[in-house]
């Protein structure tokens, strides 16, 4: 069995929790992870790799156990945070796993230091306006403006049933998903001051579209190894978001399975096995 160990780091008067597993002097993996979750979503996945690689999961600013932001959290602030995280522990060359909201923090981390990339892989995290689904539209809506009514119906996202929806649709037995993960979300959620950190976001996240340029210009410049492996009945990052990686590395492994936004609940041996394949034949 891999040993996990958890810590807290200050960085830069900000309080960061993170995971950790492997030895340290082995390839290096960063595994960030997205909307609602924390680092808790890879509970399944590090046991998997952590013989292998030296892994490092934290939870982004205002996620998890990691400090809650005054008001006006950005998507930049978060990938800053977690820019400086990785010079504290020591990560200055490491493969770097994207999920949801860790994909624009991984790919703003990869801009600004393509040497320190080994590799990318995503899972359900997306870099291409084509992998927007229609699930999106309420979110469009309050990106054109910004109004308190439209911030308002977003809170529909937050509630409980909806972070129960988001773990199941799409899994073809859904009693195969935990009820640890979806809980323990909305226990983050329930926390003073998050559900507004949140509305923050999902109206900052078009700073993440505009940057989609800017995201494909680095992959077509630097061609990371690149594995996409998505669960293909995802209903907000959809099959054309990872099959579009290749029109910028055309070498990249696209894979899908049989399973919704959070893959790992019920495919974590199957993306694990992916991994270790695909890493092994590019960091060794």
């Amino acid at each position: 069995m891999t040993a996990i160990k958890y810590h807290t780091t200050d960085v830069d008067g900000f309080k960061i929790f993170y995971r950790e597993a492997g030895t340290a002097g082995a390839p290096k993996l960063l595994l960030l992870h997205g909307f609602p979750s924390a680092g808790h979503m890879f509970r399944d996945l590090i046991p998997l790799l952590g013989d292998r690689f030296h892994i490092v999961a934290p939870d982004l600013p205002g996620f998890g156990n990691s400090d809650l932001p005054r008001r006006g959290h950005t998507f930049d602030r978060i990938a800053e945070t977690i820019d400086r995280f990785t010079e504290k522990v020591g990560f200055d060359r490491y493969a770097v796993y994207v999920f949801d909201y860790g994909a624009p923090t991984g790919f703003r981390l990869a801009v600004k230091h393509p040497e320190r990339i080994t590799a990318i892989i995503s899972q359900n995290g997306n870099a291409y306006e084509e992998g927007l689904s229609d699930g999106w539209n309420p979110i469009r809506v309050y990106w054109q403006d910004a109004s308190q009514a439209n911030r308002e119906a977003l809170r529909a996202f937050l509630k409980p049933e909806s972070v129960l929806w988001q773990y199941t649709h799409g899994v073809l037995d859904p009693t195969a998903v935990s009820p640890d993960g979806y809980s323990l979300d909305n226990y983050y959620l329930a926390r003073p001051g998050a559900a507004e950190m949140q509305l923050d976001l999902f109206g900052d996240y078009k700073s993440n579209v505009a940057l989609y340029p800017t995201f494909q210009r680095y992959l077509r410049t630097h061609k990371p190894p690149l594995l996409a492996v998505w669960g293909k009945y995802d209903p907000f990052f959809i099959p054309p978001g990872a099959e579009a990686f290749k029109r910028d590395v055309p070498s990249a492994e696209i894979r899908f399975v049989e399973s919704g936004h959070f893959a790992l609940e019920t495919h974590a041996r199957e993306i694990g096995a992916a991994m270790r394949e695909f890493l092994a034949k590019h960091i060794g």
